[in-house]
């Protein structure tokens, strides 16, 4: 950044192709990147070189080279058309490149200087990247610090995907105040027990949370604990109201700000009020040099408690779409309601009205975008990505709540006319082929195969019309009843969490719907019925009943291994309560302390029946 360079976050959880799309719209001079992620990053230097895939959805691999030296030698030769690659792990890397530091003047750095590249969901099957300059990044760093005041005493926790914008605010917010920064491990911001223990074992005061993950995390909370936290931000999905008064009460110390903004431009915020008791809670009002307008159809500003689009001007409004022309220029316009000259501002595509109060209220979107999880989807990039596929002729997404009230991606298909019954796929096969190229949390847990698309009368898909997705729409294997009343304990779990009839012990949690937060629950209820669990990422990697009762099993025998005879002919080792009482009677002559742990002296009777 002090040089006057961008940079490009990319989550090395991302399938292959993505990466290799990243890499290759970004076109960037330098990867910076580690050992143990070269073989990943192979793959989508070929598919950088290649352009696209054959098919579309898989990157080709590369066989692993003998040594470490061959394997950079490798990525650097693939990726030679984008310069050079250093593993920040490798002594080498930091080999004769000069120590001194450089002052700002010698780089020309400027606040309209790119700062970094983050790719979000796009609606025509590719992800875009939005440009974010130095000014915002700096414009709301300084706002942080003045709202919340860190210091040296405060400890931040940064959980969130560099993939995302938040990640931004964790770690540099934290760097600018001097405060303590502790990250997560990979995979960290999904598991409640790692996050409990990561929390109360470091301190932490500031923390992110999606709205979804604080209602998980907050249903193992006990009202007091973590009484190190003084300050919750939430961001990425709209605040329920219970969650608030959830959070108030069982971390009454903590302040809870609602936080709204696109990683496009500016922020509003709203210190959430425990007392005062809302239907629905507001965005708040803008942060500084930020302006937001609520637009009619007729562009001009709405009235008080009259809904339009939600529109944001002032210096945060990032320079566009990386080589997205047409887009930018219909997303981020001139700024009609500003003074400044060549003032812009960018239309969020998000519905919400002022209030009499001042405060700003979200309703909802203009569009098919949706936010799930805090992840923000464009239900036509998963639309067009299924369509590629040679089975399906048309393709629709859409965003549907289960009887839990959480959101779910369904997708409806219609099969080639061309396409004999047997050669049609099933909807393991169609999740294969998304996952190859789509980020999990953008992957339908459903798939609705239709004659044909309902349409309305002006010719358009009716998604009202759509059915709700039946046990055919989910991927399952053969059915083979829960064994033993273990599986049947996780069988009923499973059966409430994902609201399907019937669950086989070979069936995959996340084929039936499953996903990150649902298994984080699914872990606090092994916690409550069985008093056992299992590591979230061996859930992950091991999803079904069955697998998870051996795992349960497998545990269970190494904590009731028996304990064997000991060998008495020779010295004994002392146990720790003996190596205890040794230690402190070297320290200090205890006597015969130990051996009267108390005295009662009585007068009189003793026995008075």
């Amino acid at each position: 950044l002090k040089a006057g360079a961008a940079y490009v976050p990319v989550d090395p959880e991302y399938p292959t192709e993505r990466i290799g799309y990243m890499l290759r719209d970004s076109q960037a001079q330098v990867l910076l990147t580690q050992k143990r992620l070269q073989q990943r990053l192979l793959a989508a230097a070929q598919v950088v070189d290649d352009g696209e895939t054959s098919n579309g959805c898989e990157g080709a691999g590369t066989e692993k080279a003998d040594t470490e030296d061959a394997d950079r030698k490798v990525a650097s030769e693939a990726l030679s058309g984008m310069g050079e690659v250093l593993l920040l792990d490798e002594e080498s890397t930091y080999v004769e490149r000069p120590e001194g530091n450089i002052s700002r003047k010698e780089t020309g750095q400027k606040s309209s200087n790119l700062a970094y590249v983050i790719y979000t969901s796009g609606s025509t099957g590719l992800p875009k990247g939005v440009m974010v300059e130095h000014r915002s990044v700096v414009n709301r760093l300084v706002w942080m610090q003045d709202e919340y005041g860190l210091t040296e005493a405060d400890t931040v926790l940064q959980k969130t995907s560099i993939g995302f914008d938040v990640s931004v605010w964790e770690i540099f917010s934290t760097l600018q105040s001097g405060a303590r920064l502790v990250m997560a491990i990979p995979g960290g911001h999904r598991d409640v027990q790692y996050l409990e223990e990561v929390i109360e074992a470091n301190g932490v005061t500031v923390l992110n949370f999606v709205p979804s993950m604080l209602r998980a995390f907050l249903e193992q909370t006990r009202k007091g604990q973590f009484s190190s936290v003084r300050q919750i931000m939430c961001a990425g999905e709209e605040l329920p109201p219970s969650l608030q008064s959830r959070c108030t009460r069982l971390l009454p110390k903590a302040s809870l700000d609602n936080i709204y903004g696109p990683t496009e431009a500016g922020i509003t915020f709203w210190k959430c009020d425990p007392i005062q008791k809302l239907a629905r809670i507001p965005i708040g009002r803008p942060i500084s040099n930020t302006r937001i307008y609520i637009v009619g159809s007729g562009s001009d500003i709405t009235p008080v408690g009259v809904a339009g689009e939600i529109c944001i001007g002032g210096d945060e409004v990032a320079r566009g779409y990386l080589n997205r022309l047409e887009l930018t220029a219909e997303r981020f316009i001139p700024d009609p309601f500003s003074d400044e000259p060549d003032a812009r501002m960018y239309r969020t595509g998000d519905l919400g009205y002022w209030r009499a109060d001042g405060l700003i209220e979200f309703v909802g979107r203009n569009d098919f975008q949706v936010k799930i999880r805090g992840f923000r989807i464009e239900l036509g990039e998963i639309e067009a990505r299924l369509a590629k596929s040679p089975h399906v002729r048309d393709a629709v997404v859409v965003a549907k709540e289960d009887q839990l009230g959480d959101k779910r991606l369904v997708a409806y298909w219609v099969a080639r006319e061309e396409q004999s019954e047997e050669a049609l796929p099933d909807v393991e096969r169609l999740r294969d082929h998304l996952k190859a190229e789509l980020p999990e949390y953008m992957v339908p847990s459903a798939f609705v195969r239709l004659e044909t698309m309902p349409l309305n009368t002006s010719g358009k898909v009716d998604r009202k019309a759509l059915p709700a997705p039946d046990a055919e729409a989910l991927v399952r294997h053969e059915y083979e009843a829960p064994q033993g009343p273990v599986e049947e304990v996780l069988a009923g779990i499973w059966q409430e969490l994902l609201g399907v009839e019937r669950v086989g012990r070979h069936d995959s949690f996340f084929d039936l719907g499953g996903h990150s937060l649902l298994a984080v629950q699914l872990m606090g209820r092994m916690r409550r019925e069985l008093v056992q669990e299992v590591a979230l990422k061996d859930f992950f990697a091991a999803p079904t009943i069955a697998e998870v009762a051996g795992s349960l099993a497998q545990a269970d025998e190494a904590l009731t291994a028996p304990v064997e005879r000991a060998d008495r002919t020779k010295e004994l080792a002392l146990s720790w309560a003996q190596q205890r009482l040794w230690f402190l009677e070297q320290l200090e002559d205890l006597g015969a302390a130990y051996h009267i742990p108390a005295v009662l002296r009585l007068q009189g009777e003793l026995d008075k029946g």
